[in-house]
């Protein structure tokens, strides 16, 4: 009788019990370790870093209100570098506004305002929060925010604002003081919000680029539109959005304006706005005709700076068209009503329309009492001739 074979059997070796608190294997302080995968095929990023990429100062901006407010903080990205050279700067902002952030070379991360994103957000350890915004949900999300230094806002136990180092003091004050705000204020808001964030001012410009894509499809557009030559191309940006309506002049005097520059030689103009605008521009074309070419107003974000990209001069009122044509280096003719112009700094690049002598302006109110007398006594002969000032000098902006 044949004996019969032993299975032969193979034991699997169990894995060595990990002590408490041991390190399974080293993390690197390298921005492009994501602790997924390899940030190169085949490369063993917890045994050698290849290409190692340090943090440096981690820093997060939180600014979310605003299209317009959000291009106008860019400006503090440089003065962030020169602080703080080495370092990763983040951006958290509101899904609108993400698109102004592309192409930002100053800028690490862009964080869209979502449940999965502020998770992620909230257990990440950062260096220095930027807080700009004085709103409760900003102010709240910031309070809970892991970071050893925190400057602008946040909020206290009973809901409130508050400012959370004593440099955000005079931007926390002018909110709530009127007169400060609209009588004594001098200082631009690049000014107000970079002193408030603890960082020196130099007057550094919005940072804002086009990409190679979005150059080529300019100079197309201007080509075939007939805006490649030496004329003077004007673009009136004729709205704002729907939270302020009572910034923008009528359709009458925009039509005026336009038949007036229309019979001006080596002047061509251009109509430019965003979705809340479309009505609006199509009623005005309705009334000049081909004297004017109208630009797409559904077609996004980076399609609207295009649109104006193209103009030499941009005509407008302190609206979002406004920051993207200072952003875009324009010349502007802006004219206020209801705003503060103090808060805005053109960088020398163009003129401001105010209501002088009108007591009740600026104000901020969604509602007027008085009939937009502000609006109504704009000059627009005052803009008529500017812009054949700037025809005459043959200023061309960079883009």
């Amino acid at each position: 009788m044949k004996k019969r074979m032993a299975k032969k059997t193979t034991t699997r070796r169990a894995a060595p019990p990990l002590r408490k608190n041991s390190k399974i294997i080293s993390i690197p302080d390298c921005r492009k370790f994501s602790g997924y995968k390899p940030c190169v095929p085949g490369a063993l990023c917890h045994v050698r870093c290849v290409d190692r990429v340090p943090f440096g100062k981690r820093i997060l901006i939180v600014n979310l209100d605003a299209m317009g407010a959000v291009l106008q903080t860019t400006a503090m990205l440089p003065a962030i570098k020169r602080k703080y050279p080495d370092s990763h700067i983040s951006w958290l902002t509101l899904k609108n506004a993400r698109a102004l952030l592309e192409q930002n070379l100053l800028l690490d991360a862009v964080y869209t305002w979502e449940p999965d994103t502020l998770l992620i957000l909230g257990n990440i350890q950062f260096d220095i929060v930027f807080s700009i915004d004085k709103t409760q949900r900003a102010c709240s999300f910031v309070n809970h925010l892991k970071a050893k230094k925190k400057f602008g806002f946040g909020m206290n136990s009973r809901g409130a604002i508050v400012p959370l180092t004593p440099d955000a003091e005079y931007f926390y004050r002018i909110g709530l003081d009127d007169e400060l705000k609209f009588r004594k204020n001098r200082m631009p808001g690049t000014q107000i919000v970079q002193e408030a964030m603890g960082l020196q001012w130099k007057r550094d410009e919005y940072v804002l680029e086009l990409s190679t894509e979005e150059r080529a499809f300019c100079k197309s557009f201007k080509h075939a539109h007939g805006l490649d030559q030496e004329d003077l191309v004007v673009g009136f940006n004729t709205g704002c959005s729907n939270l302020f309506r009572n910034k923008k002049m009528t359709i009458e005097q925009h039509v005026t304006l336009l038949n007036r520059l229309a019979d001006e030689h080596g002047v061509r103009l251009v109509l430019v706005g965003g979705q809340e605008d479309t009505e609006r521009n199509a009623e005005i074309v309705r009334r000049v005709g081909s004297k004017v070419v109208n630009t797409p107003t559904e077609e996004g974000v980076r399609k609207g700076l295009c649109y104006e990209a193209i103009c030499d001069v941009i005509i407008t009122g302190d609206s979002f068209g406004m920051h993207a044509a200072i952003a875009l280096k324009k010349i502007v003719i802006v004219w206020f009503g209801l705003t503060c112009w103090e808060e805005i700094d053109l960088y020398d690049r163009g003129i401001k329309l105010t209501p002088d002598g009108l007591a009740c302006a600026p104000c901020w109110k969604k509602e007027c009492p008085y009939n937009l007398e502000c609006i109504s006594m704009i000059d627009l002969e005052k803009i008529v001739a500017a812009t054949l000032r700037y025809r005459d000098a043959a200023v061309r902006p960079r883009h």
